[in-house]
């Protein structure tokens, strides 16, 4: 067996992360799959068949437009992934960097950067959205910016304090005496001792910032009509929560499923990086 195998295996033996990897895989599946495929047009109307039940044509029945329930599922997953990806990226490149400039610096400048952090806080991506949408008007790229500067200043928290951490090594140290620079030693040596804990970190964010898209839409503040999505789905379901529960139970259960599995694989690499964490819970 080689090196790849046992690494993967190694992985594997954690329960969440096995179980998260399926319910990710699960919905990278369905929006890989919508790019070539989906039921019906997740984006022609037809009243005609509005709120028409789970059949062999329609297997999670039509919504109040007639528009087929798990074509609009399938698409909404690729939107929620594009946003998540896109915005966990933008924010773990710009917060990663600023932690890692933070924890080699010290002095003045990470006292900057931290309390930037602090302040960047107080503006939650809802806020954040609504400033941004007064300026420019709701979309996807809005709430992507929203989500990313929320983010930025978790990641440079996070990687500060790792690579606080690893500064403090013996082999730092050595470096030091062999004469490389501070930037020679973070990118060699720092940067590669915390991606475990970046990896884990953005992990949990991705499944935060689905949430927080899903939030978004919901509000009006992401995605807009004909694009598909989950927090759409459910703000157009409300009204017919009494006549037709099934609308926000299957956008509802399709969230539920991308954060959780998100979750359960953040905590299992969590623990496959960390076996010792792992065994005191």
């Amino acid at each position: 067996m080689n090196a790849a195998a046992i690494a993967v295996g190694r992985f594997f033996r954690y329960g969440n992360f096995a179980i998260g990897v399926a319910l990710s895989g699960l919905v990278v599946l369905t929006a890989l799959v919508s790019f070539v495929w989906t039921p019906h047009s997740a984006i022609d109307i037809e009243i005609v068949d509005k709120f028409k039940p789970m059949s062999a044509t329609h297997w999670f029945g039509t919504d109040h437009f007639g528009r087929d329930v798990l074509s609009l599922i399938m698409v909404g997953a690729r939107n929620s992934i594009a946003v998540g990806i896109i915005a966990v990226s933008a924010s773990v490149t710009l917060g990663t960097a600023l932690g890692l400039f933070a924890s080699a610096r010290r002095g003045w400048v990470e006292e900057i950067v931290m309390r930037l952090s602090d302040l960047a806080f107080a503006f939650p991506a809802v806020l954040t959205a609504i400033m941004i949408t007064a300026l420019w008007g709701p979309s996807v790229i809005n709430a992507i910016l929203a989500i990313a500067i929320f983010n930025v200043p978790v990641f440079a928290r996070v990687t500060r304090g790792a690579a606080n951490a690893v500064w403090a090594r013996e082999y730092i140290l050595a470096a030091r005496a062999a004469g490389k620079g501070g930037l020679r030693i973070t990118v060699e040596h720092v940067l590669p001792n915390i991606l475990n804990v970046l990896i884990v970190q953005a992990t949990i964010q991705f499944a935060l910032a689905v949430l927080a898209e899903a939030a978004l839409s919901y509000l009006g503040l992401g995605a807009q009509p004909p694009l598909p999505s989950w927090g759409r789905m459910l703000r157009d379901a409300q009204s017919y929560l009494y006549t037709a529960p099934e609308q926000a139970i299957y956008p509802g259960i399709a969230i539920a499923i991308a954060v959780l599995g998100l979750n359960l694989l953040g905590d299992g690499l969590r623990d496959a990086f960390d076996p010792k964490l792992a065994r005191k819970r």
